[in-house]
Protein backbone atom coordinates (compact mmCIF):
# COMPACT_ATOMS: atom_id res chain seq x y z
CA UNK A 1 0.00 0.00 0.00
CA UNK A 2 1.25 3.48 -0.88
CA UNK A 3 -0.19 6.89 0.09
CA UNK A 4 0.27 10.24 -1.67
CA UNK A 5 -0.65 13.77 -0.49
CA UNK A 6 -2.11 15.85 -3.33
CA UNK A 7 -2.67 19.63 -3.11
CA UNK A 8 -4.83 21.47 -5.64
CA UNK A 9 -5.51 25.20 -5.60
CA UNK A 10 -8.25 27.01 -7.56
CA UNK A 11 -7.86 30.80 -7.82
CA UNK A 12 -10.01 33.65 -9.17
CA UNK A 13 -11.09 37.18 -8.18
CA UNK A 14 -8.31 37.35 -5.59
CA UNK A 15 -9.52 34.32 -3.66
CA UNK A 16 -8.26 30.80 -3.54
CA UNK A 17 -9.64 27.43 -2.59
CA UNK A 18 -7.23 24.67 -1.64
CA UNK A 19 -8.15 21.01 -1.74
CA UNK A 20 -5.94 18.64 0.22
CA UNK A 21 -6.45 14.98 -0.63
CA UNK A 22 -4.77 11.73 0.35
CA UNK A 23 -4.70 9.11 -2.38
CA UNK A 24 -4.04 5.48 -1.49
CA UNK A 25 -2.57 2.98 -3.94
CA UNK A 26 -3.43 -0.64 -3.18
CA UNK A 27 -1.77 -3.63 -4.81
CA UNK A 28 -4.34 -4.94 -7.28
CA UNK A 29 -3.04 -8.51 -7.05
CA UNK A 30 -1.66 -10.75 -4.34
CA UNK A 31 2.05 -11.01 -3.64
CA UNK A 32 3.25 -14.57 -4.25
CA UNK A 33 6.99 -14.12 -3.81
CA UNK A 34 6.80 -16.96 -1.29
CA UNK A 35 6.51 -19.45 -4.15
CA UNK A 36 9.92 -18.36 -5.41
CA UNK A 37 11.68 -18.60 -2.06
CA UNK A 38 12.57 -22.27 -2.29
CA UNK A 39 13.76 -24.64 -4.97
CA UNK A 40 10.53 -26.73 -5.00
CA UNK A 41 7.09 -25.80 -3.66
CA UNK A 42 3.91 -27.90 -3.74
CA UNK A 43 0.48 -27.72 -2.17
CA UNK A 44 0.66 -31.52 -2.09
CA UNK A 45 3.57 -33.97 -2.56
CA UNK A 46 7.03 -33.73 -4.09
CA UNK A 47 8.20 -36.99 -5.65
CA UNK A 48 11.93 -37.41 -6.18
CA UNK A 49 12.84 -40.38 -8.35
CA UNK A 50 16.17 -42.22 -7.86
CA UNK A 51 19.19 -40.29 -9.08
CA UNK A 52 17.55 -36.90 -8.56
CA UNK A 53 19.73 -34.12 -7.19
CA UNK A 54 18.07 -31.11 -5.50
CA UNK A 55 20.15 -28.27 -4.06
CA UNK A 56 19.60 -27.34 -1.32
CA UNK A 57 17.95 -30.50 0.00
CA UNK A 58 17.46 -29.11 3.50
CA UNK A 59 17.54 -25.81 5.35
CA UNK A 60 16.92 -22.42 3.74
CA UNK A 61 15.43 -22.56 0.20
CA UNK A 62 14.92 -26.34 0.45
CA UNK A 63 11.74 -28.05 -0.90
CA UNK A 64 8.41 -27.43 0.86
CA UNK A 65 5.50 -29.87 0.63
CA UNK A 66 1.90 -29.04 1.60
CA UNK A 67 2.56 -25.34 1.19
CA UNK A 68 -0.18 -23.44 3.01
CA UNK A 69 0.66 -19.81 2.25
CA UNK A 70 -1.22 -17.79 -0.41
CA UNK A 71 -1.39 -19.35 -3.89
CA UNK A 72 -2.37 -17.43 -7.06
CA UNK A 73 -5.64 -18.21 -8.81
CA UNK A 74 -6.09 -18.86 -12.52
CA UNK A 75 -8.44 -15.87 -12.75
CA UNK A 76 -5.91 -13.53 -11.16
CA UNK A 77 -3.05 -14.59 -13.43
CA UNK A 78 -5.28 -14.55 -16.52
CA UNK A 79 -6.25 -10.93 -15.87
CA UNK A 80 -2.67 -9.93 -15.09
CA UNK A 81 -1.15 -11.41 -18.25
CA UNK A 82 -4.03 -10.48 -20.56
CA UNK A 83 -3.27 -6.88 -19.70
CA UNK A 84 0.29 -7.43 -20.98
CA UNK A 85 -0.94 -8.49 -24.45
CA UNK A 86 -3.78 -5.99 -24.83
CA UNK A 87 -3.70 -4.70 -28.38
CA UNK A 88 -1.71 -7.62 -29.78
CA UNK A 89 -3.29 -9.01 -32.96
CA UNK A 90 -4.48 -12.57 -32.22
CA UNK A 91 -2.43 -15.29 -33.92
CA UNK A 92 -4.76 -17.11 -36.29
CA UNK A 93 -3.21 -20.58 -36.59
CA UNK A 94 -2.70 -23.52 -34.24
CA UNK A 95 0.77 -24.12 -35.73
CA UNK A 96 3.91 -21.99 -35.78
CA UNK A 97 6.86 -23.35 -37.77
CA UNK A 98 10.14 -21.52 -37.25
CA UNK A 99 12.55 -21.31 -40.19
CA UNK A 100 14.64 -18.27 -39.20
CA UNK A 101 15.62 -16.55 -35.95
CA UNK A 102 12.36 -15.11 -34.64
CA UNK A 103 11.27 -12.56 -32.03
CA UNK A 104 7.90 -13.11 -30.37
CA UNK A 105 5.86 -10.93 -28.05
CA UNK A 106 3.69 -9.41 -26.90
CA UNK A 107 1.77 -12.35 -28.37
CA UNK A 108 -1.80 -13.62 -28.01
CA UNK A 109 -3.27 -16.90 -29.23
CA UNK A 110 -6.90 -17.82 -28.46
CA UNK A 111 -6.74 -21.60 -28.82
CA UNK A 112 -4.22 -24.43 -29.00
CA UNK A 113 -0.74 -23.87 -30.37
CA UNK A 114 2.20 -26.00 -31.48
CA UNK A 115 5.57 -24.30 -31.91
CA UNK A 116 8.28 -26.25 -33.71
CA UNK A 117 11.27 -25.53 -35.89
CA UNK A 118 11.61 -26.48 -39.54
CA UNK A 119 15.27 -25.44 -39.53
CA UNK A 120 17.87 -26.67 -37.06
CA UNK A 121 19.89 -24.27 -34.94
CA UNK A 122 17.67 -21.20 -34.95
CA UNK A 123 16.55 -19.14 -31.94
CA UNK A 124 13.11 -18.01 -30.80
CA UNK A 125 13.50 -14.97 -28.53
CA UNK A 126 10.63 -13.69 -26.39
CA UNK A 127 10.31 -9.90 -26.55
CA UNK A 128 7.13 -9.62 -24.48
CA UNK A 129 4.56 -11.74 -22.68
CA UNK A 130 3.34 -14.75 -24.66
CA UNK A 131 -0.28 -15.63 -23.77
CA UNK A 132 -1.89 -18.81 -25.12
CA UNK A 133 -5.36 -19.89 -24.01
CA UNK A 134 -5.22 -23.52 -25.19
CA UNK A 135 -2.99 -26.57 -24.88
CA UNK A 136 0.54 -25.73 -25.97
CA UNK A 137 3.37 -27.87 -27.38
CA UNK A 138 6.83 -26.33 -27.77
CA UNK A 139 9.70 -28.31 -29.25
CA UNK A 140 8.09 -31.72 -28.93
CA UNK A 141 8.64 -32.41 -32.65
CA UNK A 142 10.63 -30.92 -35.53
CA UNK A 143 14.23 -29.71 -35.59
CA UNK A 144 16.34 -28.63 -32.64
CA UNK A 145 16.07 -24.93 -31.74
CA UNK A 146 16.76 -22.55 -28.86
CA UNK A 147 14.09 -20.76 -26.83
CA UNK A 148 15.46 -17.61 -25.21
CA UNK A 149 13.08 -16.50 -22.47
CA UNK A 150 14.91 -13.16 -22.35
CA UNK A 151 13.41 -12.21 -18.98
CA UNK A 152 9.83 -12.62 -20.29
CA UNK A 153 6.80 -14.72 -19.40
CA UNK A 154 5.09 -17.62 -21.17
CA UNK A 155 1.55 -18.05 -19.81
CA UNK A 156 -0.78 -20.88 -20.85
CA UNK A 157 -4.36 -20.49 -19.59
CA UNK A 158 -5.37 -24.08 -20.39
CA UNK A 159 -6.41 -26.25 -17.44
CA UNK A 160 -5.80 -29.59 -19.17
CA UNK A 161 -4.47 -32.46 -17.10
CA UNK A 162 -2.61 -35.68 -17.85
CA UNK A 163 -2.59 -37.22 -20.41
CA UNK A 164 -3.75 -34.04 -22.19
CA UNK A 165 -1.05 -31.62 -21.07
CA UNK A 166 -1.70 -27.90 -20.75
CA UNK A 167 1.94 -27.15 -21.58
CA UNK A 168 4.66 -29.48 -22.84
CA UNK A 169 8.14 -28.11 -23.47
CA UNK A 170 9.99 -30.92 -25.21
CA UNK A 171 13.49 -32.10 -25.96
CA UNK A 172 13.74 -30.45 -29.38
CA UNK A 173 13.95 -27.18 -27.50
CA UNK A 174 16.93 -25.80 -25.53
CA UNK A 175 15.83 -23.16 -23.03
CA UNK A 176 18.15 -20.28 -22.16
CA UNK A 177 17.70 -16.97 -20.36
CA UNK A 178 15.83 -16.12 -17.18
CA UNK A 179 12.06 -16.03 -17.34
CA UNK A 180 8.70 -17.28 -16.12
CA UNK A 181 6.80 -20.32 -17.45
CA UNK A 182 3.25 -20.80 -16.16
CA UNK A 183 0.34 -23.08 -17.06
CA UNK A 184 -2.95 -23.33 -15.24
CA UNK A 185 -3.01 -27.11 -15.83
CA UNK A 186 -0.32 -29.78 -16.08
CA UNK A 187 3.21 -28.92 -17.18
CA UNK A 188 5.70 -31.33 -18.70
CA UNK A 189 9.03 -29.52 -18.64
CA UNK A 190 11.54 -31.64 -20.54
CA UNK A 191 13.73 -29.27 -22.62
CA UNK A 192 17.48 -29.26 -22.89
CA UNK A 193 19.54 -26.69 -21.02
CA UNK A 194 22.97 -25.45 -22.02
CA UNK A 195 25.89 -26.68 -19.91
CA UNK A 196 27.04 -24.08 -17.43
CA UNK A 197 24.09 -21.73 -17.95
CA UNK A 198 22.76 -20.52 -14.59
CA UNK A 199 20.05 -18.08 -15.72
CA UNK A 200 17.20 -18.80 -13.26
CA UNK A 201 13.70 -19.78 -14.40
CA UNK A 202 10.44 -19.91 -12.43
CA UNK A 203 8.04 -22.71 -13.47
CA UNK A 204 4.50 -22.85 -12.05
CA UNK A 205 1.50 -25.12 -12.53
CA UNK A 206 -1.38 -23.23 -10.93
CA UNK A 207 -3.86 -26.10 -10.53
CA UNK A 208 -2.04 -29.14 -11.91
CA UNK A 209 0.95 -31.46 -11.87
CA UNK A 210 4.48 -30.38 -12.74
CA UNK A 211 6.63 -33.10 -14.32
CA UNK A 212 10.28 -32.11 -14.67
CA UNK A 213 13.09 -33.82 -16.58
CA UNK A 214 15.32 -31.24 -18.26
CA UNK A 215 18.28 -32.45 -20.27
CA UNK A 216 20.82 -30.68 -18.09
CA UNK A 217 21.04 -28.70 -14.86
CA UNK A 218 18.10 -26.46 -13.99
CA UNK A 219 18.49 -23.23 -12.00
CA UNK A 220 15.53 -21.48 -10.45
CA UNK A 221 12.36 -22.49 -8.63
CA UNK A 222 9.52 -24.87 -9.48
CA UNK A 223 6.01 -24.81 -8.01
CA UNK A 224 3.16 -27.25 -8.63
CA UNK A 225 -0.27 -27.32 -7.05
CA UNK A 226 -1.20 -31.01 -7.19
CA UNK A 227 2.33 -32.41 -7.04
CA UNK A 228 5.83 -32.12 -8.43
CA UNK A 229 7.51 -35.11 -10.04
CA UNK A 230 11.26 -35.04 -10.68
CA UNK A 231 12.32 -37.80 -13.05
CA UNK A 232 15.56 -39.83 -12.71
CA UNK A 233 18.74 -37.88 -13.39
CA UNK A 234 17.14 -34.48 -12.85
CA UNK A 235 19.37 -31.82 -11.25
CA UNK A 236 17.58 -28.79 -9.76
CA UNK A 237 19.46 -25.88 -8.16
CA UNK A 238 18.20 -22.82 -6.31
CA UNK A 239 19.98 -19.60 -7.43
CA UNK A 240 22.67 -18.20 -5.16
CA UNK A 241 21.40 -14.65 -5.68
CA UNK A 242 18.39 -14.14 -3.39
CA UNK A 243 17.15 -11.22 -5.52
CA UNK A 244 17.07 -13.29 -8.72
CA UNK A 245 13.32 -12.93 -9.28
CA UNK A 246 12.92 -9.21 -8.54
CA UNK A 247 12.70 -8.18 -12.21
CA UNK A 248 10.73 -11.16 -13.50
CA UNK A 249 7.15 -10.60 -14.65
CA UNK A 250 5.28 -12.44 -11.89
CA UNK A 251 3.15 -11.43 -8.93
CA UNK A 252 6.06 -11.00 -6.55
CA UNK A 253 6.07 -7.59 -4.91
CA UNK A 254 4.02 -4.59 -6.06
CA UNK A 255 3.33 -4.95 -9.78
CA UNK A 256 0.14 -2.98 -10.39
CA UNK A 257 -1.71 -0.55 -8.14
CA UNK A 258 -5.28 0.74 -8.04
CA UNK A 259 -5.88 4.18 -6.51
CA UNK A 260 -8.68 5.75 -4.49
CA UNK A 261 -9.09 8.91 -2.39
CA UNK A 262 -8.82 8.04 1.30
CA UNK A 263 -9.71 11.54 2.57
CA UNK A 264 -9.97 15.15 1.40
CA UNK A 265 -10.45 18.59 2.85
CA UNK A 266 -11.37 21.98 1.39
CA UNK A 267 -9.94 25.21 2.79
CA UNK A 268 -8.72 28.68 1.89
CA UNK A 269 -5.27 28.79 0.36
CA UNK A 270 -2.55 31.17 1.51
CA UNK A 271 -3.43 34.71 0.38
CA UNK A 272 -7.09 33.82 -0.15
CA UNK A 273 -10.05 35.53 1.47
Amino acid sequence: TMMYRVLSTATGDGSGTEIEAYVVGVNKYGDYAGLMGQVLTSQAEINLKPGTNVTPSEGEHSPIEYYSNPWPTAEELTEFYLDDVAGAEPYGSDLMILNTDTELGPFYRDGELTIKSGTAGITLTLTGTVYISGDTLIGTTGKDFTLDLNGRTLFVASNSSDPQKALWVGGKCTVIGSGVIIAVGDIYFEPNTEAGVTDPIFVLSVDGITNVQPGGDFYGAIAGSVEINLQPGTCINYPENDGWYDNLNFLAGIKKLTFHIASWEVGASAGGV
